[in-house]
Parts: structure tokens; C-alpha cells; sequence
């Protein structure tokens, strides 16, 4: 079992940026992918970014060049840099691994809201 904490979100200015942070804990050595996942009211939950434990990374299109994902496999977390927010990126954002027997686990999410 994975357990993910998340932490970071909050209000910001539209073009502002935060910065959100993933720990994890458990059978740590057996997660190969983590990322982060947003949902806003009435859409599914889609993917923002995500990082293999081999470094490659995968980004939604709509934040290619505003969000950077990184690990750092020593200390088991996650973050998400994101920059020139806006609006549309208002979601409750969502720590998500998978281990390499594909099982996913999930954070309890934290709130991003993009506002004037």
C-alpha cells in the first residue's frame, strides 16, 4: 500500500503560481509512476503532468510550458510548479502512483483556485 499526502494549493491571482507537493509513504520502492491529476465541477478527472521514475515526463497539452513536474525519488515526493495560472486551471488537484503492478493510489486532493 501507497498513501500520498498533498499539500500547497490554495488562491491565487490569475498569472500568478503555487507550487504543490506530494509525500509518499508505504511500499514506496515499488511505485514507477507519479503524477498529478485535476477535476473541476462537472468534468472528469484528467491528467496534468506525470514523471516515470526513469525521469520521463508527460504533460496535458494545456499546460505544456506553464507546469513543470519533478521527483525526487530520495526523499519519495512529488511537486508541481505551476506558473501563469489561470482561470481554467481552477480544480481540486489529485497526487496519483501507480506501481509496476499497475495498482494506483490516490491523494485526498487539494484545492486550486485561480481568481481575481
Amino acid at each position: 500500500q501507497v498513501q500520498l499526502v498533498e499539500s500547497g494549493g490554495g488562491l491565487v491571482q490569475p498569472g500568478g503560481s503555487l507550487r504543490l507537493s506530494c509525500a509518499a509513504s508505504g511500499s514506496i520502492f515499488s511505485i514507477n509512476v507519479m503524477g498529478w491529476y485535476r477535476q473541476s465541477p462537472g468534468k472528469q478527472r484528467e491528467l496534468v503532468a506525470a514523471v516515470v521514475k526513469n525521469s520521463s515526463t508527460n504533460y496535458a497539452d494545456s499546460v505544456k510550458g506553464r507546469f513543470t513536474i519533478s521527483r525526487d525519488n530520495a526523499k519519495n515526493t512529488v511537486h508541481l510548479q505551476m506558473n501563469s495560472l489561470k482561470p481554467e486551471d481552477t480544480a481540486v488537484y489529485y497526487c496519483n502512483a501507480v506501481d509496476f503492478r499497475l495498482h494506483r493510489y490516490w491523494g485526498q486532493g487539494t484545492q486550486v483556485t485561480v481568481s481575481s
